[in-house]
């Protein structure tokens, strides 16, 4: 039966709350966080749809339990794809459906939704675009591409230990919309996720609608299945807009280290730009946490690495690599990269007065262990054949908080990165 666009996108919060209290005006929140007893904003109708429209296909492949130590129906499914080749073709069911045939739904539309469930929390964060032109402006539209660790749910809620986050600022029904709202406030062609564990039934669902072509490649072995009344593996997702981009090829890739395969992924596509037909090599990462791993780090860098060289022809093809390293700036992965034979350049570094300096930090959570600010997440890109004409300026240590991230009106411990790319000659064809 057919649904309109408005019902159609409103299933995903039927979820987890049960009905709607709209602003006056929706785009403003109240300054204030919710005590931890009130009730929570009930769900619009836009955000409802996107699990109706995939419900089928995710009630056949997913039942909901306490995990344990076990495995999900659908997890079971995906684990099959691990095949023994370091990359290789993704598998059908891990690409999503022709977009052509779903119901698009209106952004703006989409944005009030989300603030309308968000109303009880402070206001987003003000982050401004630094402008990083050096020159005259491309006379195609920059390639905007956001790089984020999104916090897998399970995780947030059942493993990491935010000390200083309140259990209800980690409520799914409305981080999620937290995670939304950033996307539709940057507007990104490309969008690079780690941590996804509500692919299937939020983000593949809604951001298809919106435009975008996903794919999604779990880990073998998610911690996420290890908490109870998870959703299924996280993993790498990767998102572009299919108005903007053809696809032309896509690995996903299980790195390896000292010849072992290990639990973390990558995933890399080739992208055809429609505008210029110009093409260039996106790929998302997460590699190995925890201190002690730095080795371990530095191989999977190294594998993927490998892997990317081959499928960039020698660098002939222009590279973005976005990720979480798990790895500050003085570790040998970061050395790798920043050395390798691509002639890769990390984009955040422009922001810097002298140019050569990372961040002082992308993620700042509190855990019962303490206190921990790091610099672990990366936009490598091609200095030989794309520029950064702007760069999103980060969180203030006062905009943080004392109680630092995750919290009521930021829905994850890493903050994104947003790049704006041009490629930096035109040439007659072009092509590089």
């Amino acid at each position: 039966m057919y649904q309109s666009p408005r019902r159609l996108c409103s299933a995903l919060l039927q979820r987890d709350a049960s009905g709607l209290r709209r602003l006056p005006t929706p785009g403003l929140r109240r300054q204030s966080p919710p005590p931890a007893a009130a009730p929570r904003p009930a769900s619009p109708r836009l955000l409802a749809a996107a699990s109706a429209a995939s419900g089928a296909a995710w009630s056949c492949s997913r039942t909901v339990s306490s995990m344990g130590n076990g495995t999900t129906r659908l997890y079971s499914a995906l684990a099959k794809t691990l095949n023994s080749s370091a990359a290789s073709p993704h598998p059908e069911y891990l690409v999503s459906p022709d977009a052509e045939h779903l119901e698009p739904i209106d952004p703006k539309e989409l944005l009030e939704e989300c603030r309308a469930v968000l109303h009880t929390r402070p206001p987003r964060f003000q982050r401004d675009f630094v402008d990083l032109r050096t020159d005259c402006p491309s006379s195609h539209p920059p390639i905007r591409v956001m790089q984020w660790n999104i916090l897998a749910q399970a995780l947030g809620e059942g493993k990491d230990n935010f000390v200083q986050c309140p259990v209800e600022a980690l409520k799914w029904e409305e981080r999620k919309c937290l995670i939304l709202e950033e996307i539709l406030a940057y507007q990104p062609d490309i969008l690079c996720l780690q941590e996804v564990d509500h692919y299937f039934d939020t983000f593949q669902p809604l951001l298809s609608r919106l435009g975008y072509q996903g794919t999604f490649f779990p880990k073998p072995w998610s911690p996420c299945l290890d908490v109870e009344h998870n959703n299924g593996p996280d993993g790498c997702a990767l998102f572009f807009l299919q108005n903007r981009f053809k696809l032309v090829n896509s690995a996903n890739i299980r790195l390896t280290a000292m010849t072992l395969k290990t639990n973390q992924v990558a995933i890399a596509q080739t992208l055809e730009c429609k505008e210029s037909s110009r093409q260039f090599c996106i790929a998302v990462t997460h590699l190995k946490a925890r201190p002690g791993w730095e080795r371990f780090r530095s191989a999977q860098g190294c594998d993927l690495l490998q892997n990317l060289q081959n499928i960039t022809h020698g660098a002939k093809v222009p590279l973005i690599v976005c990720g979480d390293f798990n790895a500050e700036p003085t570790e040998e992965v970061y050395k790798h990269f920043a050395s390798s034979s691509l002639n890769l350049s990390s984009a955040y570094k422009l922001l810097s007065a002298d140019g050569q300096s990372e961040p002082p930090y992308t993620t700042w959570k509190i855990r019962t262990s303490g206190e921990c600010r790091h610099t672990l997440d990366y936009i490598w890109y091609s200095k030989h054949a794309l520029r950064v004409t702007s760069a999103l300026d980060l969180l203030t240590e006062e905009q943080i908080g004392p109680n630092r991230l995750p919290s009521f009106n930021y829905p994850s411990d890493h903050l994104s990165l947003v790049c704006d790319f041009s490629f930096s000659e035109e040439e007659p064809d072009g092509r590089l």
